[in-house]
């Protein structure tokens, strides 16, 4: 068994937040999981997590949850994982200012935030490990995910920008980069749509009605679909090594759009993600 390390995850409710949760716990690691919802950190409370309120859209909560997470942990932090994220669909011609600047308040404003709060804990104990999950969106654009896609590129640009800036101070960044997992996310994007996009007004009206249909299925849509797992052990091994990668592709797609990226014309790589 490694030695026991405190971690810090966002959003802990479903999905991969809380599936990293259960297995870092496992392993001994003294985890906070943190939540957006009074009701999930509750639940998480009483599956024996020490679990803190944190809403990455709202600056207040991130102060109040860095705050109780340094008092439970006596000050330090050896980790944390910027997993909490959602993803807004539609067509980019459909998303309003506001709807594109809620969609980064969370995936890149809040975690931006959150991270430049620890940061100084880890340069005072003299090493940390920040770990952000990302996606093959973070380096690949695919259709009627625009909000989503910009908001990973964005997360990538400052995380690769931070690695630069942290060398020689004993704090590794590291990239996660899932493809297709099981989890919520597609429910919660189904649901982010239907609030946000009217596809009756729409010049692509037909095309959601496909979109629509992919959302609302249950399990896998896509092939290749892996388990919270896969992520979890890419964020066992950027935690526990002694040294973590600077980026973990998980999924095969994730591989071979790398792949296709590097070796594809942009036209031609362009004539395969819009198939996707």
């Amino acid at each position: 068994m490694n030695l026991s390390k405190t971690i810090l995850i966002t959003g802990c409710s479903t999905g991969i937040g809380y599936v990293t949760a259960v297995e870092l716990k496992k392993r001994g690691h003294q985890v906070i999981a943190s939540a957006r919802k009074p009701e999930d950190v509750l639940r998480l409370t009483e599956e024996g997590f020490t679990a803190v309120l944190l809403d990455l859209a709202d600056s207040a909560s991130i102060r109040q949850a860095v705050d109780k997470t340094l008092a439970l942990t006596e000050g330090k932090l050896d980790a944390v994982f910027n997993n909490g994220a959602f993803g807004q669909p539609g067509a980019v011609e459909d998303l309003t200012r506001d709807v594109l600047r809620h969609q980064f308040e969370t995936n890149l404003f809040g975690t931006h935030e959150l991270t430049n709060l620890l940061i100084p804990v880890m340069r005072n104990q003299g090493h940390g490990r920040i770990i952000y999950n990302s996606s093959v969106l973070g380096f690949v654009a695919m259709t009627y995910r625009g909000a989503y896609n910009a908001s990973k590129f964005a997360l990538e640009g400052l995380a690769d920008t931070l690695r630069l800036e942290l060398h020689g101070s004993n704090i590794y960044v590291s990239l996660i980069e899932p493809g297709p997992i099981l989890s919520d996310f597609r429910k919660n994007a189904f649901a982010l749509y239907k609030k946000n996009i009217d596809p009756t007004q729409s010049f692509h009206k037909e095309t959601y009605q496909k979109m629509e249909a992919r959302l609302q299925k249950q399990g896998a849509a896509a092939p290749f679909t892996l388990p919270a797992t896969a992520v979890s052990e890419k964020v066992i091994h950027a935690l526990e090594s002694k040294k973590p990668k600077i980026r973990y592709y998980v999924t095969f797609p994730t591989y071979l759009f790398a792949a296709l990226k590097r070796i594809l014309p942009v036209m031609w790589l362009d004539a395969v993600l819009r198939q996707t």
